[in-house]
């Protein structure tokens, strides 16, 4: 059996591993994958036909270059998925159930902001939904699920995208900075509480450490909803609440269309 270590430069959030994971999934000589996604490098254990594994990964438009490749006797042990899977569930809860309270909040006050970020914990749950539901099942069905919440999520960045162009142009009420804030806050640390959990798991499972890489960004990206709050009661103006509902759109809007590789 052979050990080779791929380097994939884009592979930086849990759509890419799961892009890898679907694209390889097929081939009967690889024996287990090994993601180290901090430094963006797969190990890939297998029996031959390194040009076809590698051509593969390469398709794939990730960025991806041949490191090492060498014998090995390694005893690979089933992986074990009860722990990880109970975390990823609190985590999936978590943000969906953060989506519909912000979102509702967010059109109460009028705050895009918050909206957006509602979208963003709404993306994160359907990467963790598909996370969890790729363990067994068909191709086909795994390919069906991501391309259905792939072009929900777009659909919902390019509506929100769109709304906030909208408001630039036109005269909307100013939001409710205090809101905003309170909102944000709670889902800071709710996101913390996320990354916690799954720091504390200390699992070297990729989705694990994918999970913990989405969960950081999404602690910044509240982050960026809170000083908009209070930047709007500062400037006593509506256009930091927009500014940063825009950028949080085209952050869902990039992470749906990476959704959608995964059902080619």
């Amino acid at each position: 059996m052979q050990r080779t270590i791929f380097k994939i430069q884009k592979m930086d959030c849990p759509s890419e591993e799961q892009m890898v994971r679907m694209k390889l999934q097929n081939f009967e000589q690889i024996k287990t994958l090994e993601f180290d996604i901090p430094n963006r490098k797969l190990g890939v254990y297998h029996n031959g036909q390194l040009d076809q594994i590698l051509s593969a990964l390469k398709s794939l438009n990730l960025d991806t270059t041949l490191i090492s490749t060498e014998e090995t006797e390694a005893i690979l042990e089933n992986e074990p998925h009860e722990k990880e899977r109970k975390l990823l569930w609190t985590v999936l809860i978590i943000n969906i159930s953060f989506f519909v309270i912000e979102i509702i909040t967010g059109f109460i006050t009028n705050s895009m902001g918050l909206v957006a970020d509602s979208l963003d914990m709404l993306a994160d749950g359907i990467v963790y939904g598909l996370a969890l539901l790729a363990v067994g099942g068909t191709v086909a069905r795994k390919k069906n699920i991501a391309k259905f919440a792939g072009y929900f999520q777009i659909v919902l960045a390019l509506i929100g995208f769109t709304e906030v162009v909208r408001r630039f142009i036109g005269i909307e009420k100013m939001p409710d900075f205090q809101t905003m804030i309170i909102v944000s806050i709670f889902a800071l640390i709710a996101n913390v509480i996320c990354l916690f959990l799954l720091q504390k798991g200390k699992s070297k499972e990729a989705h694990m450490q994918a999970s913990m890489i989405f969960t950081s960004n999404d602690v910044i990206i509240n982050t960026g909803v809170i000083t908009a709050g209070l930047l709007v009661n500062w400037l006593n103006s509506s256009y930091p609440d927009l500014i940063i509902g825009a950028i949080v759109f085209i952050i869902v809007a990039r992470g749906a269309y990476r959704i959608l590789q995964l059902a080619k």
